[in-house]
């Protein structure tokens, strides 16, 4: 099997991803998973679809991640993981999509409105 690539992005996070056959080690920025991500929670949100699929020891994913906080990079990594184990084995789309790994997050922060402190909060308002 060639190395499949993939691309996952929620709020400002980007995650490029390089799955080949291996061992099922996951590398994020040069960096080991549980090092990247030390929290068990973000470790789970990103081999979800893996497990989802009982494939987690079969995969070696390098990953290239940027922008946003830990939440947005790790569904970022996740929609892109779901992404090429499609782009591998284009059965295993229904599965995934049942479980919304295949669905890119479009919730954004929403900008600042001038004449306001924040994009919807209005400063206070004094009657006197």
């Amino acid at each position: 099997m060639e190395v499949v690539n993939a691309l996952g992005r929620r709020k400002s996070a980007v995650a490029r991803i390089y799955v080949s056959e291996g061992t099922g080690k996951i590398t994020i920025n040069k960096r080991d998973l549980a090092e990247y991500f030390p929290s068990t929670i973000l470790q789970y949100v990103v081999k979800q679809p893996l497990s989802t699929l009982g494939v987690e020891e079969k995969y070696d994913i390098k990953v290239n991640v940027y922008g946003g906080g830990f939440t947005g990079q790790s569904q970022a990594l996740r929609l892109a993981i779901a992404r090429a184990l499609v782009k591998i084995n284009a059965d295993d789309k229904k599965a995934l999509r049942a479980e919304g790994f295949m669905t890119r997050d479009s919730r954004v922060v929403e900008r600042k409105k001038p004449g306001r402190p924040k994009a919807r909060r209005r400063f206070q308002f004094s009657k006197r």
